[in-house]
């Protein structure tokens, strides 16, 4: 399965690198390929370091304005004109979606994927990977805007709140109908 997932690029803490760690290598393990950013900093390099040393493949889609931090030994790498070119190639090339700490294009890039989702451009599974509690609020906002009437389907319908990384994965690929 190709899992497209969103995160950060930021050097953090070992409360985000282990569980994204533990989180690549069952993927790499799983034969997944990761789907990502394409950079070769902070977690995302964490995440793409784990996945590829368990087996996995690395597919990176980048952008002209960070080409100079993408990782060299993907297995494909694309550099798109636009973040929003990025987020497009990101969507059509994973069968599922993974979102995971991150800053303002995390989020930028999750609220585009679930507005999608919520008019139908696409069905994938999308999962919120809440490590250390990090995506609370979040989930307490989203839960607002389904009990008062802003959502047109169920939070459920959209986004899977995980807590670990295998709780991840085992709803990934129960959708995708693996397990």
């Amino acid at each position: 399965m190709n899992i497209c997932v969103f995160l950060s690029a930021a050097d953090l803490d070992d409360r985000y690198t282990v569980p994204a760690r533990e989180f690549a290598e069952l993927l790499g393990r799983g034969g997944h390929t990761l789907v990502w950013g394409g950079s070769e900093s902070g977690l995302m390099k964490v995440v793409a370091d784990g996945v590829q040393e368990s087996g996995g493949r690395l597919v990176g889609m980048s952008v002209d304005f960070l080409a100079a931090k993408a990782r060299t030994n993907a297995d494909e790498m694309v550099i798109a004109k636009d973040l929003a070119e990025r987020k497009a190639l990101l969507l059509e090339k994973s069968d599922a979606i993974v979102i995971m700490v991150g800053g303002t294009g995390t989020l930028d890039e999750a609220t585009e994927i679930l507005e999608l989702k919520k008019h139908g451009k696409h069905t994938k599974p999308v999962v919120l990977l809440n490590t250390a509690g990090f995506y609370d609020g979040l989930r307490q906002q989203f839960q607002r805007m389904e009990d008062e009437g802003f959502l047109p389907l169920p939070l459920t319908e959209l986004v899977f709140f995980a807590k670990d990384a295998v709780g991840a994965l085992a709803y990934l690929e129960e959708s995708a109908g693996l397990l």
